[in-house]
């Protein structure tokens, strides 16, 4: 039996849509240049702002709608979004200039019950490294979707960097969409809590939510300068 033969007729139906959806936003995404949304390496965003601690995240917001978002976040060299997740959401991620490092985790789910987290002793989920390497600038747009191709991740800038995001759906707290911050621990941090049958230990962490946004977070609107984004 063929894969597409276990679905009945309305399922593939939603799932070819959904499929043209992606293929849609991937293509116009990757031809995106850092000119066509009002961005060099010279912008204001990008300049050490000669403060203590991380330096600050700009975000540029271009358009929102109940079924999408679209943003840009821009990171001065050396700063950093902390690791968190994207619940029930597909996000497409384009990195516009510079370089940067991209850590990326999915959860792993027991064996025995697949929509049951692997949890340890104190709470923290097992989760599995998807992606943990440096991109650089124009690179393929990346897809994560609500359950695989690394739906947690982190960033940090390792020179000044700009990355697209488009969220779909976007965050809603009265929907259960509520962004969460995560702690990372070792998977020997709790050994004896978990037995992996494939893989390696380091490929896989330890995941501990801390919460609504880390206090060294510091994320600042700023007006979008680029072209005018058009209603559908």
């Amino acid at each position: 039996m063929s894969f597409f033969a276990q679905f009945p007729d309305y399922a593939l139906c939603i799932l070819s849509i959904y499929m043209i959806w992606l293929l849609y936003w991937r293509i116009r995404i990757d031809t995106l240049k850092p000119d066509d949304v009002g961005l060099s390496p010279n912008s204001p965003y990008f300049q050490n702002f000669g403060i203590d601690g991380p330096p600050p995240v700009t975000y540029l917001h271009l358009y929102d709608c109940p079924n999408f978002s679209i943003g840009i976040f821009c990171l001065p060299q050396a700063a950093a979004i902390p690791l968190h997740n994207h619940p029930s959401m597909t996000v497409f991620s384009k990195i516009l200039l510079g370089s940067m490092h991209i850590k990326s985790y999915d959860w792993v789910n027991d064996p025995q019950s697949s929509n049951v987290k692997i949890k340890s002793s104190s709470g923290a989920c097992l989760a599995k490294v998807n992606t943990d390497a440096v991109f650089t600038a124009p690179h393929r747009t990346s897809v994560l979707y609500p359950t695989t191709g690394g739906n947690l991740h982190c960033f940090t800038a390792v020179t000044s960097c700009a990355v697209l995001d488009v969220l779909g759906p976007p965050y809603s707290d009265d929907e259960g969409r509520t962004c969460m911050y995560y702690k990372e621990y070792a998977f020997s941090s709790f050994p004896g809590d978990a037995t992996l049958a494939l893989g390696k230990n380091e490929e896989h962490a330890w995941l501990e939510e801390s919460g609504s946004k880390p206090h060294d977070l510091v994320v600042r609107g700023a007006e979008y300068r680029g072209p005018r984004i058009l209603e559908p």
